[in-house]
């Protein structure tokens, strides 16, 4: 017993001495004591853990090597969207920047923050009760995923914050690897003969995103912290106090952040970056500019996918010359002809390229691109490939003008520009290109989200003649898809089952689903939200759009223009006759059921009769709440197959545990089958 009592004081005492090492080294940069003395502590303390598994904590420094986890990444939703900034390019964008916030507050002067933009992956991180609970990718800003396990391994994160943080606290930041790293690993896959990273941001995103934390472990990623969400909920004033608050809890914060009295001040630490960026360790791709006072964050507040208080100025792309071998027309699924260059291939910015979109006859045209030419490419933002200029005097008088078709390059049929109007278009509703990626789309996640009705299976439907247009696929029948190949009885019945549910479909997949161009997810939703049917939306005028916040005119005009085609508004009419939901109106409300009703379940590890996304419609449909992660305020877990951390924490909370079939049997004793509106 005495024995255990030492072992368990030793235990207590290394842990907060490496935790201690950790924040000097990580977060400091002044290490008091040598990497070898670091290793030995760390290795007593794993060989006490080894020797006396009661003493096991997850939050052990030592557990930063990493353990073997075979499950996915499951969803975590964000109490805060983390929201992407709006791009400057250059100085007068952030000059118009400056000038809205000076107008919009009053002020003839805004003190800013300027940060190193880090060139890797956000992440955000929810501690309770002062350890590490939740961490999570931004993923579509609303639903990210759980990679706690991952980020364990990373050592500049504090697994346990000091006494006299807040019991429930979110950070943000940003996982990157350091040049060094990354050029350390691809020598390493070099050596194996293994495809080598990009550049040091896929790096980071594929290490993180590792089913394996060892291998995570294994890739010495770090981070530097960089947000306090609701940080006037602590009686902190201004985003830099916020910084200072959170590198006092042990968050390492980037040194090289400025305080900035106005923009003149911040154009210099624009500039002053810039000529440190090739001698920085790390990769950077501009300067995030941020309203420093937080009251003013909060007046000038957000658009749907952006702070108004925030900027990110991105340096000039890097470029690089290349010979265009060929200008080909691809027709994407609302029927427009776009031009795509396609040259020889060449790296830029450490991503090999071999074609960049032309966008349409006037961007050609005024570009003067020409096949044989000798062209400058660079990736815009860092990420598309695009044609800057031609280097005309290399030109040797061999180089094809391009010509845009007249007639489509997938079914011959004549194309037609609008005046007014920069795109081509082709016309034809049996246009096989326009038609089997309209389907795609049609019937993807987000949009009716069929299951089973994927591009093969397309393909095949569009091969026998079965479907037309998207409206077709509501008469399709078991007996129409037997016998195509690869389907029979058992997946012809899913498929239309797939089919008959999706019916009950929001208005705003419905919206989406329709491909109407510049509309995407979050305007589909918008539209649905505001006009309430389908029916409102056709009927909806040019002005009656504008008055909709975000929609613009060009957005106005390309719904108007959408529904001013009978072909268009008939398909809709086919679709409603059909039986698909064209109204916001939710589905006939259920009963609250008692085993439910204001219970909160959270599910983790992998369903099989079900997906997770049904189970919680399940939930939420008999009064209950369906949660991303695990508290104490959680009242059923319900575990599948391979579950994660979220199984552990409600074990330590003490929270009920559901197995799958124990959560069928209370939705079957609450009256719900699985075949119900919002179940399978």
């Amino acid at each position: 017993m005495a024995e255990l009592t030492d072992a368990a004081s030793r235990v207590v005492e290394l842990r907060e001495l490496l935790r201690h090492h950790n924040w000097r080294y990580y977060v400091l940069d002044d290490p008091e004591i040598t990497d070898a003395e670091y290793d030995a502590l760390m290795q007593e303390l794993i060989a006490l853990e080894e020797a006396h598994p009661e003493l096991y904590d997850p939050h052990s420094p030592s557990k930063r090597v990493g353990g073997a986890v075979s499950a996915g990444f499951e969803p975590v939703l964000h109490a805060i969207p983390m929201l992407s900034l709006a791009n400057m390019f250059d100085e007068g964008s952030l000059r118009a920047f400056d000038a809205r916030i000076k107008r919009a507050t009053g002020l003839d002067k805004i003190q800013y923050v300027a940060e190193p933009k880090i060139d890797g992956l956000a992440i955000s991180l929810t501690y309770e009760g002062g350890r590490l609970a939740v961490g999570a990718t931004r993923g579509d800003g609303e639903r990210g995923e759980d990679v706690t396990h991952n980020l364990r391994t990373i050592r500049s994160i504090p697994l346990v914050l000091p006494d006299g943080a807040p019991h429930v606290i979110t950070v943000r930041g940003e996982v990157y690897m350091r040049k060094p790293e990354f050029e350390r690993l691809n020598h390493e896959r070099a050596s194996r003969g293994e495809p080598l990273f990009a550049n040091p941001r896929n790096a980071a995103a594929g290490s993180l995103r590792q089913l394996d934390p060892r291998v995570t472990a294994s890739r010495n990623l770090d981070v530097f912290f960089y947000y306090l969400p609701d940080a006037e909920a602590y009686g902190i004033e201004t985003h830099w106090d916020a910084l200072e608050f959170i590198r006092s809890l042990g968050f390492r914060v980037n040194r090289e952040i400025t305080l900035c009295d106005g923009i003149e001040e911040a154009f210099e630490f624009i500039h002053r970056v810039a000529e440190l960026r090739p001698a920085l360790p790390y990769e950077i791709d501009g300067v995030v500019v941020k309203v420093n006072r937080l009251n003013l964050q909060r007046d000038l507040g957000l658009t749907s996918h952006s702070p108004r208080w925030a900027s990110a100025y991105k340096y000039p792309a890097k470029q690089a010359r290349t010979r265009v071998r060929d200008i080909v027309v691809q027709v994407g699924r609302t029927g427009v002809l776009t031009p795509t260059a396609v040259f020889e291939p060449v790296d830029v910015g450490g991503v090999t390229v071999s074609r960049a979109s032309l966008h349409n006859e006037d961007y050609v045209r005024a570009k003067d691109v020409r096949v044989g030419d000798v062209v400058m490419i660079q990736r815009a933002g860092d990420v598309i490939p695009e044609v800057v200029r031609v280097v005309t005097e290399e030109r040797t008088g061999e180089e094809r003008e391009f010509e845009m078709p007249r007639t489509c390059p997938a079914c011959g049929s004549e194309v037609l520009r609008e005046a007014g109007e920069a795109a081509t278009r082709c016309i034809s509703l049996s246009c096989p290109a326009r038609l089997r990626e309209g389907l795609i789309h049609f019937a993807s996640k987000g949009a009716m989200d069929i299951e089973g009705l994927g591009p093969s299976t397309i393909d095949k439907l569009l091969d026998a003649g079965l479907i037309r247009d998207v409206a077709d696929i509501y008469s399709l029948t078991a007996y129409d898809l037997i016998g195509l190949e690869g389907i029979r009885e058992k997946s012809a019945a899913k498929l239309v089952a797939a089919i008959e549910r999706s019916k009950s479909n929001g208005l705003q997949q419905v919206v989406f689903a329709l491909g109407i161009p510049l509309v995407g997810i979050t305007l589909s939703k918008l539209l649905a939200e505001s006009l309430g049917s389908m029916d409102a939306i056709m009927r909806a005028s040019y002005d009656d759009l504008l008055e909709i916040p975000t929609v613009g005119p060009e957005i106005a005009d390309s719904v108007v223009s959408f529904f001013s085609l009978e072909m268009n508004v008939e398909t809709v009419r086919r679709l409603a006759a059909a039986g698909v939901r064209m109204s916001a109106e939710p589905a006939e409300a259920r009963p609250a059921a008692a085993e439910f009703d204001g219970k909160t379940f959270v599910f983790t590890g992998t369903l099989t009769s079900l997906t997770r996304q049904k189970a919680e419609k399940a939930v939420e449909s008999l009064g209950g709440r369906a949660s991303s992660s695990v508290s104490g305020k959680t009242d059923y877990v319900v575990a599948g197959e391979n579950a994660g951390s979220k199984l552990a924490r409600a074990r330590e909370l003490g929270v009920a545990v559901l197995t799958e079939p124990d959560f069928a049997e209370m939705l079957k004793q609450a009256g719900y089958e699985l075949g119900d509106d919002g179940g399978e």
